[in-house]
């Protein structure tokens, strides 16, 4: 090979790496190795590195003038042909969005990567991914690549500066034989190598460290992150609960109640939230009766609460716990007046933190219910299965003499694998045991009882709980703690058993029931 041919291929490389180094325009770890090789006879491989190199400095000159003048025509050439090609294709896609369910998981991430949208997950997720992406306009998908080219052509600017009064061009006739590492769980701490010349066994490099701000990278913002299928292992036919598209129609004939059931965590706490409103949620739900948990109320705070209750629901009934101040306690708020009300099950041992309270209506019973915890090492695990769970189990058959029951509230367990996010890591947790998923069982749906949501959705995932710790609720990595259990003489009157995870305030969040009478 001549010695004009080497120079002109050394140059051509130098420039696609300088194009490939751009942070947000290519992928770090997408670089591959580049290789340019020169096959020539060991006698002019000498003479050929020598000459690479002079022609590295002189082209490595040029571009550092160009720099200096400003001069960035090709770079914005570069930039709007790259524009263009994507455009296109979102438009193509936008205008038949039934292309995104055709396409294979290759071809989804292909995509995806193309618009600069993370491509990790199932298929599911990445479907999920390329519609919220396409939700977008074509003007915004504009401005937000036109304002990345701006922003790439001056950082490369800075880039090259940089590298051209930094760098420093070594010619050995042995070295080291160095590569790219990529690495795709160290986007944080990524290096990028740079205007690599391989000739045979001889490389001419330069490494520089890029940091790489977070918020340079592109994120999905997941707004309703309960409607991908978040599940350590989940089984075939398996799908995300969406109350948008899974809620039949309202009833019209208004011959129906709307109950509520919320563990809020402490009531005090979550009245002075700032992200809530009980007047919003009694306006969008219209419910009729609502149901509360966790409390943490005392006797004395029970007259200022009642005071602050929306209007409408005058009707309202606390019981809070006297062994443990400002632990526990339930209340029921309803708007229909009650034929009845009692607290607890008549056993004082059960009876003294305030976890039962019981109204009667027409055509039902409505137990409200906390079910106490195993707690911390399981110490009370032995008393929730072998006298709670039987004393509660009991109390709804007595009262199912006289007409149906609605049992409701946190009964403190996932019954099932499909009702908790990671089942394989909590065998031995509170509220996954063994014991209370048998006790759970034979208690209450071995006794008559009918699970409302997992009947109506067999297959549905769906959390009513999220720890607080590692973020669960932004990644949906929930329980369902949360029932509606009645008795199988009305099952078959559900109209809707539903739950409502975009409210906040709380770990949990409420859940509904439709039931005509």
């Amino acid at each position: 090979m001549s010695l004009q041919a080497l120079q002109i291929g050394v140059k051509s490389f130098i420039n696609l790496s300088s194009f490939a180094a751009r942070p947000r325009s290519l992928k770090i770890g997408q670089l591959g190795s580049l290789r340019l090789r020169v096959m020539s006879s060991k006698r002019g491989v000498s003479s050929s590195i020598k000459s690479a190199a002079a022609s590295i400095v002189d082209d490595k000159k040029d571009s550092k003038l160009k720099g200096m003048s400003g001069d960035c025509s090709e770079d914005v050439l570069i930039e709007e042909s790259c524009w263009k090609v994507q455009s296109v294709e979102f438009q193509s896609i936008k205008e038949d969005p039934a292309k995104i369910e055709a396409m294979t998981v290759q071809e989804l991430r292909a995509t995806l990567r193309k618009f600069g949208v993370p491509a990790k997950g199932r298929k599911g997720d990445l479907v999920f991914a390329l519609k919220h992406f396409m939700g977008e306009s074509s003007q915004e998908l504009e401005e937000r690549v036109s304002f990345n080219s701006l922003e790439n052509i001056s950082l490369q600017k800075n880039t090259k500066r940089t590298s051209d009064e930094s760098s420093v061009v070594s010619i050995n006739t042995v070295s080291e034989v160095s590569g790219f590492k990529q690495s795709k769980r160290r986007m944080k701490q990524s290096y990028v190598e740079d205007e690599i010349v391989k000739v045979d066994t001889e490389i001419v490099t330069s490494k520089r460290k890029l940091s790489i701000k977070t918020d340079d990278l592109v994120t999905l913002p997941q707004a309703e992150p309960w409607t991908v299928l978040s599940h350590k292992k989940p089984q075939k036919g398996w799908i995300p609960y969406n109350p948008r598209t899974m809620r039949p129609a309202p009833l019209t004939d208004g011959n129906s109640v709307k109950l509520m059931s919320w563990n809020v965590n402490g009531l005090r706490a979550l009245l002075k939230f700032e992200g809530f409103s009980a007047l919003e949620l009694a306006q969008r739900e219209n419910f009729d009766v609502l149901c509360l948990q966790e409390t943490k109320l005392q006797e004395k705070d029970v007259d200022s609460i009642k005071q602050c209750l929306i209007d409408g629901y005058e009707n309202s009934f606390w019981t809070c716990s006297n062994a443990k101040l400002g632990y526990s306690g339930t209340a029921i708020v309803s708007r229909i007046k009650p034929l009845s009300v009692c607290y607890g099950l008549g056993i004082p041992d059960h009876d003294c933190e305030g976890r039962v309270v019981t109204a009667e209506f027409d055509s039902f019973y409505l137990v409200n219910t906390y079910v106490p915890n195993a707690g911390d090492g399981l110490k009370r695990l032995s008393y929730r299965i072998t006298q709670w769970d039987p004393s509660l189990s009991n109390y709804m058959k007595e009262l199912e003499k006289s007409k149906p029951v609605i049992l409701t509230g946190d009964l403190n367990c996932a019954h099932q694998e499909i009702d908790i996010y990671n089942p394989a890591g909590n065998k031995r947790s509170a509220g996954f045991t063994e014991e209370e998923r048998q006790s759970f069982g034979s208690s209450f749906l071995s006794k008559g009882l009918v699970d409302t949501f997992r009947k109506q959705h067999p297959n549905v995932v769906g959390y009513t709980y999220w720890g607080y710790r590692h973020g669960g609720r932004k990644a949906n990595k929930g329980w369902r703690l949360d029932y509606f259990l009645v008795s199988e003489s009305i099952a078959d009157n559900v109209h809707d058993s539903y739950i409502v995870p975009d409210v906040n305030g709380s770990d949990h969040c409420p859940i509904g029931l439709v039931l005509k009478v």
